[in-house]
């Protein structure tokens, strides 16, 4: 930790829970003042309180509510230079797209791709008059990696990526560079959330069903945390990152670089020499 984000002032929509409080957090311990947006009142503030930033009950399906996040970090701390578009919803797991009611079509693009949207543009028009700064929007492995399941969050995700390029090209004369974050296989209670039509037995079985399978497909042998997507973005916040925009970063242990080679072993190596990974030839 260090002051990396020193005299910056940042928005994190999505700041209660997960992924964004671990980007609160380390903001904040980074030297950013920060102001934490989310529809969940309770925790929302419990971070802020922990961590000394603001709080505004926000939903980011709502851009109004959003520029009320915006003009509050300008109100506040003098300025913007970092905008993080974190806030995202899952959607209901249905078994097969063949059983797919698109209920909550509205509600999750509204929340994934407007709130990105939105917040993107709010934060821009304030940047593009004052010097630039950082926009860094989330979107995840399912926006990235085609696969089954919840077909409308893999959707809206798959839009974070498109439009975070396109804005970049377009805001890149401001001096402001938006890049995007891809997580993949880190522990929130995004999956959890997206089982609540099932009964909580099945939905705890089908969630280390999910688990386990993510860890198969992950070539890196650790579980990513929070607190690697946290890293990440403060690498898109700050100067390192200074001639980097439009670029999507995967952080997901290499699960969308391909399937893990297993090592194995073998008794024919009487030379001393190694058996080739399984899945090699």
């Amino acid at each position: 930790m260090g002051n990396e984000l020193a005299g910056k002032v940042a928005v994190v929509t999505g700041g209660a829970t997960g992924l964004g409080s671990a980007m609160v957090e380390r903001f904040v311990a980074e030297g950013a003042r920060v102001v934490v947006g989310d529809i969940d009142a309770e925790r929302g503030a419990a971070v802020a309180q922990r961590s000394g930033a603001l709080f505004l009950r926000t939903d980011v399906g709502e851009p109004d509510q959003i520029t009320a996040l915006v003009d509050l970090a300008v109100e506040r701390f003098g300025g913007l230079h970092i905008m993080c578009n974190n806030a995202g919803i899952s959607g209901t797991m249905h078994k097969s797209i063949l059983f797919d009611d698109f209920a909550d079509f509205h509600r999750v693009m509204s929340v994934n791709v407007l709130g990105v949207m939105a917040g993107t543009g709010v934060a821009a028009r304030h940047m593009s008059q004052n010097g630039g700064g950082s926009i860094i929007n989330l979107s995840s492995v399912g926006g990235v990696q085609a696969g089954g399941g919840v077909m409308t969050y893999r959707a809206s995700k798959a839009a974070v990526i498109h439009f975070t390029r396109s804005a970049a090209i377009e805001l890149a004369q401001y001096e402001i560079r938006v890049n995007c974050l891809a997580p993949g296989n880190i522990p929130t209670d995004l999956l959890a959330k997206a089982s609540t039509t099932m009964s909580p037995e099945k939905a705890e079985r089908m969630t280390r069903a999910m688990r386990e399978m993510m860890n198969q497909d992950r070539p890196l042998p650790r579980e990513g945390t929070p607190e690697d997507v946290a890293e990440a973005a403060v690498y898109f916040a700050g100067d390192r990152s200074r001639y980097l925009t439009g670029t999507v970063l995967t952080v997901d242990g290499g699960t969308t670089a391909g399937k893990p080679l297993r090592a194995r072993r073998t008794d024919t190596a009487s030379n001393g020499s190694a058996g080739a990974p399984a899945g090699a030839l």
